[in-house]
């Protein structure tokens, strides 16, 4: 005797994100590697068991994101260097949590300036001193000083990873920040915090970098929640 047995029936939109799941399997497992070129379409429909509308729905969803790339008549290739666009695609679903942002900040930037301490350059030392000199003396845009001061430290220990985590995370938080008033953040603080981050880099002490960053960060969460309050008491 048989029994009634039900099925789902699978939709074009599941059998594709299989697809992407098995590709970026392939990555993680190191059978392919960044910069590596696909087979062709038709050896991958009959390598995966799908149709070719299944095969490009998937490819191009993995391009979206970043991992592939595909070039005009000579085909597709994994991407040597992971994009920003993952990334983004997260920050926007959190784009009017400036808490989440900013913590998250925290969580990054802690790390690249305890690296800093180890990796940053005299040239890049000097630098961060002329970022301070400006902001201290109304050099240029305050707000561009700011933003040039941690540039300099992430990109003194970024790479191709990071480098696709900290952009979008920094450009978010900026486009928040700056709609706070002036009146809500303390520039001589901000001034003196960064110039305790500049002195721990100089004297090449992890710890004392970790720790005054996290002063910094801390105050700007303070000041970033107050001037969101009044933002919207407004």
């Amino acid at each position: 005797m048989s029994r009634d047995i039900k099925l789902k029936s699978i939709k074009k939109n599941t059998l594709s994100s299989l697809v992407m799941d098995e590709i970026i399997k392939l990555l993680i497992d190191g059978k392919i590697k960044p910069g590596d070129k696909l087979p062709s379409e038709y050896e991958l429909m009959e390598m995966l068991y799908v149709s070719r509308a299944v095969l490009r729905e998937a490819l191009s969803a993995l391009e979206t994101l970043g991992i592939l790339k595909r070039k005009s008549r000579e085909g597709t290739y994994i991407s040597d260097k992971i994009g920003t666009r993952p990334f983004r695609l997260m920050l926007a679903l959190s784009s009017d949590d400036i808490e989440t942002i900013i913590e998250t900040r925290m969580t990054q930037e802690l790390g690249f300036v305890t690296l800093a301490a180890e990796k940053i350059t005299e040239e890049e030392l000097q630098r961060l001193e002329t970022t301070i000199y400006n902001m201290s003396n109304n050099i240029g845009n305050y707000d561009e000083m700011d933003k040039e001061f941690h540039n300099i430290i992430t990109s003194s220990v970024m790479n191709n990873v990071t480098s696709g985590i900290i952009e979008p995370l920094m450009d978010f938080f900026y486009k928040v920040y700056y709609t706070i008033s002036k009146e809500h953040r303390n520039i001589d603080i901000t001034i003196q915090q960064h110039q305790a981050i500049f002195e721990a880099l100089k004297d090449r002490d992890p710890f004392e970098a970790h720790r005054a960053m996290y002063i910094h960060l801390d105050h700007v969460r303070k000041r970033v929640k107050l001037g969101k309050i009044n933002n919207e008491e407004n």
